[in-house]
């Protein structure tokens, strides 16, 4: 099994490119397809789609790829992950979050911090942060573990379905929330507007929890 060193480099360098890939293609599409809204959703969506099902199957044998806290906490309840390594797994991602989205910012030629001037709010955004969150976690851990060489197709499918399908485009992971705080780009949400979304997210985790328990019994 990797030490926790390497499983915590794992998870850091893998949320890293997540966000590189996620701020990225957000910034590439804005430039690609100026003034059509719908179709820069798009191109970011397929190329998220694609980044973390790629990520997955490289760094899942070695951290498990969860590039998020809320899997991070579903995972300390569900599969009795020791909460101080959990807590070690969060401090990773984030860390590796705000570095992917600085690179992705200096890639385009643009400043390495800039604060996201695009708010996000309202009663519609905020559930469905709830809902994008409950279903991401719904498919990692109702997929049986005998199965896992589907999951990262499977994580992949989800994320890009529920960027249009959600109201919020699917952030459904406080790291990442907390990254894109770093680039005034269109994949960016203001500063102010990240708490309401990271405690939908925990709410989203906490249902999921509840759901797995339900369909699968605590053991």
């Amino acid at each position: 099994m990797p030490s926790l060193t390497q499983r915590l480099l794992a998870e850091a360098v893998g949320t890293a490119f997540l966000l590189m890939a996620v701020v990225g293609s957000g910034i590439a599409a804005q430039r690609l397809s100026p003034g059509d809204i719908g179709l820069q959703l798009f191109e970011n969506a397929v190329a998220t789609a694609f980044a973390l099902t790629a990520l997955i199957w490289a760094f899942g044998p070695v951290s498990g790829a969860h590039f998020n806290p809320a899997v991070t906490l579903a995972d300390v309840v569900l599969q009795r992950r020791p909460i101080r390594e959990g807590a070690a797994y969060v401090g990773a991602q984030v860390a590796g979050g705000i570095a992917g989205a600085i690179l992705a910012n200096l890639m385009f030629a643009l400043p390495p911090v800039a604060w996201s001037s695009t708010a996000r709010g309202g009663y519609g955004q905020l559930i469905g942060e709830v809902v994008a969150t409950l279903g991401l976690l719904s498919v990692i851990f109702l997929i049986p573990r005998r199965r896992g060489v589907v999951i990262a197709p499977a994580v992949g499918a989800y994320i890009g379905a529920a960027y249009f399908f959600t109201s919020s485009t699917a952030f459904a992971n406080p790291a990442v929330t907390i990254a894109k705080m770093f680039s005034d780009t269109f994949a960016g949400i203001y500063p102010a507007s990240a708490p309401a979304f990271i405690a939908m997210q925990l709410v989203g985790a906490g249902l999921a929890i509840g759901l797995v328990w339900a369909l699968r019994g605590r053991r």
